[in-house]
């Protein structure tokens, strides 16, 4: 899981960094990178957990920046920043990922 998280942040830093540089563009791929980054880091992070709770904290995280991904990804084709077409396989990736990282939660915390 962690290198296709990896995959994913690297994915979109290619996608930001090919934007043209207006401001909307800005707006929107800036913190579109810092949660796919975070997604990734939380990800590795929750690993290294001091406890239960450390770990189940850091999925919840890394589940609450999988679906500010999506939503920053709908706010590009929405907002006319890319066509749906260059951002289809992006969005395609980040809903599976954000409902893996709940049910991943939602099993740690109900483990006993």
């Amino acid at each position: 899981m962690q290198q296709r998280l990896k995959a994913f942040a690297l994915r979109v830093l290619g996608l930001t960094q090919a934007l043209c540089g207006n401001y909307q563009a800005d707006v929107v791929g800036r913190p579109l990178f810092r949660c796919a980054a975070s997604v990734a880091s939380n990800d590795r992070a929750s690993g290294r957990g001091r406890s239960k709770a450390g770990f189940i904290a850091k999925l919840g995280l890394v589940a609450e920046g999988a679906d500010e991904c999506c939503f920053w990804l709908e706010m590009m084709i929405e907002g006319g920043t890319l066509p749906a077409e260059k951002v289809d396989d992006l969005r395609d990736e980040a809903n599976p990922i954000c409902a893996m990282m709940v049910a991943s939660r939602r099993s740690a915390q109900n483990h006993p």
